[in-house]
């Protein structure tokens, strides 16, 4: 929900976003059918699909529209979930796994449909995302792709060859390349949705915390500052910053740091350098993430932390990785860096559905929040205005304690402890490389003709 909006202002989103109008307080009572609290991407996307469908809806928001994750995010648009799908396949079975994931599609198609229909302002639309491997593992790589073909993915295989013709990185080898996955700018597509959503008849309010909630009866009772609200619906799309609200809600989610900068322009030395214009994820945890943006700068994405961390300090680390994947990219100065931070659960998917009547839950998208927040909003908008009940195919992902501050400690203990790991594989992977090329240059030797003397 909400963030300071000095921290807003130092996003290149920020910077580069459509107006967005002033919108008032919630200043007197108020009678709805839905209330949504949190205005961001699965809090306004529910708010649309309802007021589409002919209820009235109010959306409170402790800040301004898409302040905090949802505005902040990498803006990569990805089929899936944050859970690996042979721990989905596990835990729910093949025929179950392939509805979750058309489900993560169709949100992608959302999105994409939305941006498309409704000529959306600022998205800026870009296929494609190169899912790269660090290793020469390619028999795992092609694996992996063959699991995620069977489920019902759209995804090629790339070689290492042709990675590095469009990323010449010796630490590059083969790579899942999802031709449906595209990036957009996260901060207008939210603004664009919250447009739509008014024009359907939502009333936004900004600056309007709820600060208490009486779930009971018929009609659930909603207390802000300066107003109250009536609805028989409401639903809780305020992620982590649920904490004061629902604080048994709030936890069962891990709040996770990841850190973004935005580069000054690199000029023409960055198209010799990236030369695809998808998205890219080098890794299967935090780093690195990364796209071309407003024409020829560079957004890196890493380097997560489960508490906070003063942003400029996290930029410098991520400016080094930068140089040590590209360092012919030459002198890279930041111009913008800054942190989001998203909710994660345990099982690592998504929170979708009523936890009690007349109360709905929409949050947990850490990992793969602008599909499954849009796949969230529509499915609990069509389950409230519907009845529909497509939403308790997420039914086995109940809501588990996060772990509270140990759960943050482990965390933070894994994605450091697996830091070192895939750098020693990777490593080892480009000795074997250079063994390799080293071997076929002496056998090459060996076969060329003598000249004649």
């Amino acid at each position: 929900m909400s963030q300071t909006s000095d921290q807003a202002a130092s996003t290149w989103y920020e910077t580069t976003s459509v107006p967005r109008p002033a919108r008032p307080r919630l200043n007197f009572d108020l009678d709805v059918d839905v209330c949504v609290i949190g205005a961001g991407l699965a809090g306004l996307t529910v708010a649309r699909e309802v007021a589409e469908r002919g209820w009235s809806v109010a959306v409170l928001e402790a800040g301004r529209v898409a302040d905090a994750a949802s505005g902040r995010n990498t803006g990569f648009v990805l089929p899936g979930f944050g859970a690996d799908i042979d721990d989905i396949v596990e835990r729910v079975g093949l025929d179950h796994a392939k509805q979750l994931w058309a489900l993560s599609e169709r949100g992608l198609d959302y999105v994409r449909r939305t941006i498309v229909d409704t000529d959306m302002p600022g998205t800026d639309p870009m296929p494609g995302w190169l899912h790269i491997s660090k290793t020469d593992n390619d028999r795992a790589v092609r694996a992996d792709i063959e699991r995620l073909r069977w489920i019902g993915a759209d995804v090629e295989y790339w070689s290492k060859d042709r990675v590095r013709e469009v990323l010449p990185n010796p630490r590059y080898f083969g790579a899942a390349h999802y031709r449906s996955a595209f990036h957009i700018h996260p901060l207008n597509y939210a603004l664009g949705l919250a447009a739509l959503a008014e024009k359907a008849g939502v009333r936004i309010f900004e600056d309007t915390p709820a600060l208490e909630i009486d779930p009971a009866g018929v009609r659930k009772r909603i207390v802000t500052p300066d107003g109250r609200l009536r609805a028989p619906h409401v639903v809780l799309a305020g992620n982590v910053q649920l904490g004061g609200l629902m604080p048994r809600l709030a936890a069962t989610l891990l709040p996770v740091s990841t850190f973004v900068v935005v580069t000054e322009p690199l000029g023409p030395q960055l198209d010799e350098v990236i030369r695809y214009r998808g998205a890219v994820s080098d890794t299967n945890r935090a780093d690195n993430h990364y796209r071309i943006v407003d024409g020829n700068r560079l957004q890196w994405s890493g380097r997560m932390r489960t508490w906070d961390a003063e942003p400029r300090r996290i930029g410098r680390s991520l400016v080094a990785d930068i140089r040590r994947n590209f360092p012919s990219l030459g002198k890279v100065d930041i111009a913008h860096v800054w942190r989001g931070t998203l909710g994660r659960t345990v099982h690592r998917m998504p929170q979708i559905g009523e936890i009690e009547r007349g109360v709905w839950v929409a949050g947990g998208f850490g990992g793969h929040g602008l599909n499954t927040t849009a796949m969230a909003g529509e499915l609990i908008g069509r389950g409230i205005v519907d009845a529909d009940q497509t939403w308790r195919l997420f039914a086995p992902y109940e809501l588990v304690w996060a772990g509270g501050r140990p759960g943050r400690a482990f965390a933070q203990a894994v994605y450091w402890g697996s830091r070192p790991v895939e750098a020693v594989a990777g490593m080892v992977a480009r000795q074997r490389e250079r063994a390799r090329t080293r071997k076929q240059a002496r056998l090459a030797s060996r076969r060329a003709p003598v000249a004649a003397p």
